[in-house]
């Protein structure tokens, strides 16, 4: 069965990849594991590994949060829409808090997004002892969409995006510095442990969504 569920998503993987489009264009119809994991038949399987024992490890939470997702989903659809990105970093918010709006980490990143307080003043949020709009979804999307909307325009990558936002651009680009590569899956060991992880969480969780989504068609 193993075996059988990493060919299937090697196929996905590659079947999605062949659909992409070209890395320079910002917002694509495509769902953004296309070009997240790269030709490569060796990192394809890398990934198709880490999902099957991702998704194994957490399919009954990822099953609650479907449950209770589409109104979440659809206000995050319009916003990223509306900032051109692509609908499916939505699922960033999974990964982040579950789409918990009061999530609170050690760190003291909060809300849907997990933004940090001065990240979060930074893009225009409100967080004080007496307000924090990073706990509003809709405020916190806005922000989000903002955040990742700058990041691209550094990276040009959404790997490095999604790392970045983990850990920040400071360490992204100290791994390019390191591998010589812009490449994630080649950078990858030189980034800290969490946001390497952090990643491949994300590739998963984007796969049990659009993968598993009754009548997938990877060209819409």
């Amino acid at each position: 069965m193993f075996g059988f569920q990493v060919f299937r998503i090697c196929l996905l993987c590659s079947f999605l990849i062949s659909m992409s489009v070209s890395a320079g264009s910002l917002h694509t119809v495509t769902p953004m594991v296309a070009t997240a994991v790269e030709t490569s038949s060796s990192r394809n399987a890398q990934a198709a590994v880490f999902i099957e024992s991702y998704l194994r490890s957490n399919t009954e939470t990822l099953s609650a949060i479907r449950k209770k997702s589409k109104p979440t989903f659809r206000a995050m659809d319009k916003l990223l829409r509306k900032y051109q990105l692509p609908t499916e970093l939505k699922y960033l918010a999974v990964v982040e808090s579950e789409l918990n709006s009061k999530a609170l980490s050690k760190v003291g990143a909060a809300g849907t997004w997990q933004l940090m307080p001065q990240t979060a003043r930074e893009l225009g949020l409100e967080v004080s002892d007496s307000v924090d709009q990073r706990m509003n979804v809709h405020m916190s999307t806005k922000a989000a969409a903002l955040y990742l909307r700058d990041l691209y325009g550094e990276f040009d990558n959404w790997l490095l995006v999604l790392a970045a936002y983990n850990c920040g651009p400071g360490p992204v680009y100290k791994a390019i510095r390191k591998a010589g590569s812009r490449d994630f899956w080649a950078l990858q060991q030189y980034l800290p442990a969490e946001s390497r992880g952090h990643v491949k969480k994300y590739i998963a969780t984007h796969f049990y969504f659009e993968g598993k989504e009754p009548g997938f068609d990877a060209a819409n």
